[in-house]
């Protein structure tokens, strides 16, 4: 199983894809990796951090969405009715934009470190945008 190092911040997570229910958004984003971008807080998502992607097509639809991740439960949102976004929670969470409420492709679990989810968010709400990474690991 290829496990992904994920690097915020201080703080170092190691996440599962999520093959079985996923199969095409985890291909398209092991394809992008190792991945380097800033994480910002959400504004409308809740306890969430998102990485704001814009118009980006990565030519996917919808497999295993949902709306209401637990924290550690990385979605990556498809784009259409808003844009392309990789959202990142870390405690009670309603995935939304200004358009309303969205459902994100659950493509990766954070197994390890959760319990520095909380104090990712907070720092990235009170100290503003965190440098973040994924990378496979094995």
């Amino acid at each position: 199983m290829t496990q992904v190092r994920i690097d915020a911040g201080p703080y170092t997570f190691t996440a599962r894809f999520e093959e079985a229910p996923a199969p095409k958004t985890c291909a398209r984003f092991r394809a992008l990796m190792p991945y380097h971008e800033r994480i910002i807080h959400a504004r409308w998502s809740g306890e969430s951090c998102w990485i704001p992607l814009g118009e980006l097509d990565l030519g996917l639809g919808y497999e295993n969405p949902t709306s209401y991740p637990a924290p550690g439960q990385i979605l990556l949102h498809p784009g259409g009715v808003s844009e392309t976004e990789i959202l990142l929670p870390y405690g009670s969470t309603q995935f939304a934009s200004k358009v309303g409420v969205l459902a994100g492709n659950h493509f990766l679990t954070i197994i390890d470190n959760l319990e520095n989810l909380p104090a990712l968010g907070k720092l990235v709400l009170w100290s503003g945008a965190q440098s973040i990474s994924f990378s496979t690991v094995g």
